[in-house]
């Protein structure tokens, strides 16, 4: 099983945004971060951050149980459906059918802090990395 905490952050003067994640695959941690395009909300980058995230464990076939602080993505991906980010929402459907089953839950930010202070960091460092 693949567990991920994924979180992003945005700066709303500049629209740039970044994301961070803390995956957890046989009880070992990887810490990720990295830039994301320009958004226009942060509800875009939340959506876009699981995106990068995913893509980073695409050769997996594992079941993932998901914790993101966004409650608009995990309702979006429990009803595969959010009116205006849907061309994100059917993105992230198609990383996810190689997967056998996917549990998301939506958690408070304060349970969050690890992947919301990496998607700060590469914000802040406006780097990216692996």
């Amino acid at each position: 099983m693949i567990t991920i905490y994924v979180d992003a952050a945005r700066d709303i003067k500049t629209g740039q945004s970044a994301a961070g994640a803390v995956i957890v695959i046989n009880k070992q941690q990887r810490q990720l971060k990295s830039l994301l395009p320009d958004t226009k909300d942060n509800q875009e980058a939340e959506f876009r951050a699981l995106i990068w995230v995913l893509k980073m464990c695409a050769t997996s076939t594992d079941m993932i149980q998901l914790y993101s602080d966004s409650q608009l993505l995990i309702d979006a991906i429990n009803k595969n459906y959010a009116k205006h980010y849907q061309i994100y929402v059917d993105e992230i459907s198609a990383l996810l059918e190689s997967h056998a089953l996917l549990l998301s839950q939506w958690l408070p930010e304060k349970e969050n802090l690890g992947a919301h202070k990496l998607a700060l960091q590469a914000l802040k460092q406006k780097t990216t990395t692996k």
